[in-house]
């Protein structure tokens, strides 16, 4: 990680909501799911916060080498939103101990605050990650 990477930093990540990304299409396969409203899937909201994390802390980090996985979400979800709005994350990273980096979101859809909460991301170093992953692998 650069020493670029504060605590305090705020960034915003808008994202206008397709049909693909609602209730119906997060495990399609499941017939619950598909029988439910077409609006914008937890799933996906998630998602979307993991993804303005990542943007955000990009530049502060020795990418390819390192990247982040989330490790902790604790998100909200308390308003439905068609497809067709735009919805904005709004972030600020309000920790960095080590490798672990934390930040309180907040997802807007033009009308409601649609999501507030927290979440944990951990640099990591591709290489090493990878081998790990591999281990665990089932075999054949």
């Amino acid at each position: 990680m650069k020493t670029t990477l504060q605590v305090g930093m705020e960034f915003s990540l808008a994202y206008v909501v397709p049909e693909s990304k609602t209730v119906p299409h997060l495990y399609p396969e499941s017939h619950w799911y598909r029988a439910m409203p077409s609006v914008f899937a937890t799933g996906f909201l998630v998602g979307l916060v993991e993804w303005a994390c990542i943007d955000a802390i990009h530049p502060h980090l020795d990418w390819p080498a390192e990247q982040s996985v989330g490790t902790h979400v604790d998100l909200s979800h308390s308003a439905a939103t068609p497809p067709g709005l735009t919805v904005t994350v709004h972030g600020r990273l309000t920790g960095v101990d080590g490798r672990r980096l934390t930040f309180a979101v907040s997802a807007h859809d033009g009308i409601d605050e649609i999501g507030r909460g927290r979440h944990e991301r951990v640099v990591i170093d591709v290489a090493r990650f990878a081998t790990k992953v591999s281990a665990k692998r089932p075999a054949g």
